[in-house]
């Protein structure tokens, strides 16, 4: 299990990340979200140790994290760190044997790995006439070849088609069955939607909300729609109710309590008919916007 604990880290003045603090379980895809500049990429290089941590800890297995742990992790960087110049299939065995893999197994994963991201025919080129979604799929390749303990992923499905994205889902979900702690940062919020154990949502260096998808729906405004056989016009004169929206006979409500509903739906039958009257549970993106903004 990877623990973050009250991550702390600065450039000058400047508190890019302030105690952060968050668990990456094992067998748990979880994704990082933010937006630009909200400390997902300065944390992940803390947890790798390629930035020097300001205050806090991480953990690895309920112990401090070592170098020998880190060697062990497969690490994704904001940046793609491949050498332009050289052979796809060359610059996969480097980097597995950097990584200790005898050079015929390094061989064999890399090419599997290119069978797998629809690369094997690109295996003899170089990385730099590849296409940008393309170079991914290699980078990707790389973090994983050593067979790693714990993924560290930063954007991993930028620049990638459908099909890419697909191939990449499969993979991660097959690391995290076998029990691998896998945290990965991403805009698409329906992607980490569908595909996460557990969300942590970044912004100002800050964890301003995390939990299951599921816990991050239900902690936010829930609202309810009504929809009535005539005009809704009349929920505006409510006083305990607020109104989001009104278009024609459907109603976008917040209500103070249960008590209010009741009311409102006593009053909505007495009008007329009732088509519809139900919670409106937000999405993680409606939820993300909320805790951000």
């Amino acid at each position: 299990m990877l623990e973050i604990q009250h991550l702390t880290r600065r450039f000058g003045e400047h508190v890019a990340v302030a105690d952060v603090s968050f668990t990456v379980a094992d067998g748990r895809l979880t994704g990082f979200v933010g937006g630009n500049g909200a400390g997902k990429t300065t944390t992940m290089r803390m947890v790798m140790g390629v930035l020097a941590i300001h205050g806090g800890e991480v953990h690895w297995d309920g112990r401090p994290i070592t170098p020998e742990d880190r060697r062990a992790f497969g690490y994704m960087p904001e940046e793609r760190g491949l050498y332009p110049k050289q052979p796809v299939l060359d610059q996969l065995v480097y980097l597995g044997r950097l990584h200790g893999l005898a050079a015929a197994v390094a061989r064999t994963t890399a090419t599997d790995l290119l069978e797998r991201f629809g690369l094997a025919d690109r295996a003899r080129d170089k990385v730099e006439s590849l296409s940008l979604g393309n170079q991914q799929r290699v980078q990707i390749a790389a973090a994983v070849i050593a067979d790693p303990v714990a993924l560290i992923l930063d954007e991993p499905f930028s620049g990638l088609d459908p099909r890419a994205v697909d191939s990449m889902v499969d993979l991660l979900r097959e690391y995290a069955h076998r029990g691998v702690p896998v945290l990965f940062s991403s805009h698409q919020l329906d992607l980490v939607e569908r595909l996460c154990d557990s969300l942590v949502i970044l912004s100002n260096g800050r964890v301003v909300a995390s939990g299951t998808a599921e816990q991050l729906r239900r902690s936010g405004r829930v609202r309810h729609r009504l929809v009535l056989g005539g005009d809704a016009g009349w929920v505006r004169d409510l006083g305990d109710v607020t109104v989001v929206d009104v278009d024609g006979p459907t109603a976008l409500l917040e209500l103070p309590d249960e008590t209010a509903g009741t009311r409102l739906l006593t009053e909505a039958l007495r009008r007329g008919s009732v088509h519809e009257f139900a919670p409106v549970i937000p999405t993680v993106s409606e939820i993300y916007r909320e805790v951000t903004a």
